[in-house]
């Protein structure tokens, strides 16, 4: 299969699966797509005796086709078994009730939903840089608002070749995001917090990528520029398995019919989790109507709601962090797609966003967004509301993420979601991940210090303190750098320079 940017008219310039994974980002700014999605139909007959190992083999040689079946199953191995994820369905699915299920994301290393696709990214990188032939050192480079840090670096760790510097917002993540990276473990890990948000980390690791400049620079050194973030089509396409076992999941517990649509909410930030579902719609799973869950950076949920996407807008420190975002990276690739494949037309519109801070779509593409598509929002009060609900009426306990997801269901009549059809909600992370929001919907005293928190949260719900953060809990802080958002590029100038 070859890849070709979102922005790209001419349809000879093709890149090849690997090459797009290692490079991550398309020479134009532009975001690598497959010249053609697959044209496949799964059918819950072919899949539903399938683990999740195996549904994970068919997804990755539909976009990976330089790879071996033997490479692809040795990688899957590799990346989803019982030392990588603490649940053996990987992405097991919990009934609340007749209406709704969570698809539980939550269940990796780091207990969030980016370990789905970081678990396996390595292996597929290292893969590509084999096949390219590629001998340079790679350094990758990610913004991240929460999860994806802690995720990458724990993929990367000590990858023979590889290098990665993680930048955050030094007061835009949870206490327990922040001490998950900084105590990170690794020789080829490297973290840096920032005085800025997210849009600011991710806008200036663009412009590295894009320079010509860095590019010789890093070149005289031996080394390479790659991504984590979704962006990169290695991140991206490991995510459209979970929407395909959890439909799976749904029919064999009896939730739904073989062949009966659902909806699915998506808290939704950078945009690359709803994305990777929207996929797999097309590749058939029966998915009706995806709900995009924002906080009240609602950037998104506007769109959606009038066709115009304004970034020129207050940004909000919320409750839930990871969601911060006014920039979301994977929408260009929604817009490929929403707009007929139609490259001149997203290149129009994603000119006018960089340089003007805004597109719109027109009513009649609006219209047929929204058969598909709606967004909606939910604030802070309105988050913790939603985890004490759940858990007063299910003793169930949710993280602020999936409580915006969860909110939004709520908010929303029938005119935009048939609530007759079953509905899963997306879970991104552990609840105790976030220790603020959880405590003040518990009643719990939110200004003690995290981990005393969590603590209570664990003995009055039962829900067990996760290994992986006591782990970290006794561990060591490694890195506490922060530098002005101005410097990241030359912090990477410099970094590049000590490479050993």
């Amino acid at each position: 299969m070859n890849y070709k940017s979102t922005r790209e008219i001419n349809p000879n310039n093709v890149k090849s699966s690997t090459f797009a994974a290692l490079h991550g980002l398309c020479e134009d700014g532009g975001l690598y797509i497959p010249e053609k999605l697959p044209e496949v139909k799964l059918t819950y007959d072919e899949l539903k005796d399938l683990s999740y190992q195996e549904i994970s083999e068919k997804i990755i040689k539909l976009f990976f086709t330089e790879f071996s079946d033997e490479e692809i199953k040795t990688a899957i191995n590799n990346a989803y078994n019982s030392t990588t994820f603490n649940d053996k369905d990987i992405v097991p699915v919990h009934k609340l009730n007749d209406k709704v299920s969570f698809g539980e994301l939550f269940h990796g290393r780091t207990l969030a939903f980016k370990d789905l696709a970081l678990s396996l990214f390595p292996y597929l990188l290292l893969l590509s840089k084999e096949k390219q032939q590629e001998d340079k050192k790679i350094l990758i480079l990610a913004a991240t608002s929460g999860d994806t840090g802690k995720a990458a670096l724990e993929g990367f760790k000590d990858v023979d070749g590889i290098n990665i510097v993680v930048f955050y917002p030094k007061n835009g993540v949870s206490p327990m995001q922040e001490e998950q990276m900084r105590k990170q473990l690794g020789n080829n890990v490297e973290i840096v917090a920032i005085n800025g948000n997210f849009d600011d980390a991710q806008s200036a690791i663009k412009v590295i990528f894009s320079s010509e400049e860095f590019k010789n620079y890093a070149n005289e050194h031996n080394v390479m520029f790659s991504s984590a973030n979704s962006i990169n089509i290695g991140r991206l396409f490991p995510q459209i398995i979970y929407y395909v076992t959890t439909y799976v999941n749904l029919v064999n517990a009896g939730t739904i019919k073989a062949g009966e649509e659902f909806n699915v909410v998506v808290p939704t930030g950078n945009f690359g989790n709803i994305l990777a579902g929207f996929i797999a719609k097309k590749l058939g799973i029966p998915i009706k109507k995806f709900i995009s869950a924002s906080n009240k950076n609602k950037v998104l949920a506007d769109f959606f709601q009038t066709g115009t996407y304004n970034k020129n807008r207050d940004f909000y420190a919320t409750n839930s962090p990871s969601m911060d975002i006014l920039l979301s990276s994977n929408f260009e690739r929604y817009l490929y797609y929403a707009l007929n494949e139609d490259s001149k037309r997203v290149s129009e519109l994603i000119k006018n966003l960089l340089s003007g801070g805004e597109l719109s779509v027109n009513n009649e593409e609006l219209k047929n967004i929204q058969t598909e598509f709606y967004g909606e929002f939910a604030n802070d009060e309105e988050t913790v509301s939603a985890i004490k609900e759940i858990y007063e009426n299910y003793h169930y306990l949710m993280d602020p993420h999936t409580a915006v997801a969860y909110s939004v269901y709520e908010k929303l009549d029938e005119k935009y979601l048939d609530k007759d059809i079953h509905t899963v909600i997306m879970s991104t992370a552990h609840p105790f991940k976030f220790p603020a929001p959880i405590a003040k919907a518990l009643g719990i005293d939110d200004t003690k210090e995290p981990y005393a928190i969590l603590d209570e949260v664990s003995e009055i719900t039962g829900v067990k303190f996760p290994e992986k953060l006591t782990e970290v809990r006794n561990s060591e802080i490694r890195f506490s750098d922060v530098i002005d958002k101005a410097d990241i590029q030359d912090f990477v100038k410099k970094y590049i320079k000590d490479l050993k």
